[in-house]
């Protein structure tokens, strides 16, 4: 029996015990790297929930589920003799202090800009040596965009994508531009929506380049399209809810509102927000 203290220790014995074909959880038995994913997904959400909520006991219990799935992985890899969980904190380890030279290191980094071109060159080095060990006998260096997730929800792949071009110098030289290029896009899409007969290929096209097109000035504007989406969801969530409480309070079912006056609770909502 393993000492009753919390430690990481602790917690691999735990996952050993849920593993044990014999007497483990049935459950944890059978799962496999690819069906816990959705978990390890639905936890990090999770995290960034009670973040954003500032419920930091929530936070604590969330990033406990959060480590557990590298402990799950970690397992499943040292039972296949692919990794454990040293080897995966080892790696980690390395990659840390390789991309901070200028902490751990003489290495003079002083500027953020400074700071982010040496990572994203570290990044690019790494993907250089995993495209090498992968295909040996290729004399083609890895592309700009390998490696970027696929399962990245959209709008943080767009603005990964940009990211990287943008480093080795194929990006819109101020936000000016990409206002210009937004209007092109919103003209495009108007242009599409007025065609006749109707293209719906065409206007799908059209409304995916006006949303990158979005990405770019949040990325020029140094923020997140993910997140600046999200917090405008709850916004939105957060007001339609009042304006349903205003309907309730009216004595009409909700449905037997018009839109004029569902529109004026809204605009009753915001003015309230407003005075707070």
């Amino acid at each position: 029996m393993i000492n009753d203290a919390p430690s990481i220790e602790k917690l691999r014995w735990i996952m050993s015990k849920l593993r044990d074909p014999e007497t483990g959880c049935p459950w944890d038995v059978k799962q496999d790297f690819a069906s816990i994913t959705r978990h390890t997904l639905e936890e990090a959400y999770e995290v960034v929930d009670a973040i954003e909520q500032q419920d930091f006991a929530e936070l604590e219990k969330e990033l406990g589920d959060l480590l557990f799935q590298v402990i799950f992985y970690s397992q499943l890899g040292e039972e296949q003799q692919l990794f454990n969980l040293d080897s995966v904190i080892t790696a980690i380890c390395e990659k840390l202090i390789r991309r901070h030279p200028h902490v751990f290191s003489s290495a003079d980094l002083q500027t953020d800009e400074q700071i982010k071109a040496n990572w994203e060159n570290e990044k690019r080095l790494e993907r250089e040596l995993k495209h090498q060990n992968s295909s040996p006998n290729a004399n083609t260096s890895a592309t700009i965009l390998a490696d970027i997730p696929k399962n990245l929800p959209a709008l943080s792949q767009a603005a990964k994508i940009q990211k990287r071009c943008a480093h080795v110098g194929f990006d819109w030289h101020n936000i000016e531009d990409v206002f210009d290029k937004i209007k092109e896009e919103v003209q495009e899409v108007e242009e599409e929506l007025n065609r006749e007969p109707k293209e719906p290929k065409l206007l799908a096209e059209e409304l995916g380049d006006l949303m990158f097109a979005v990405v770019n000035l949040c990325r020029h504007a140094k923020e997140d399209p993910e997140t600046l989406l999200r917090q405008a969801n709850q916004k939105f969530t957060k007001r339609f809810n009042a304006v349903e409480e205003l309907a309730n309070l009216s004595g009409k079912a909700f449905e037997s509102h018009d839109l004029e006056e569902l529109d004026q609770y809204w605009v009753q909502v915001k003015a309230k927000e407003k005075i707070k």
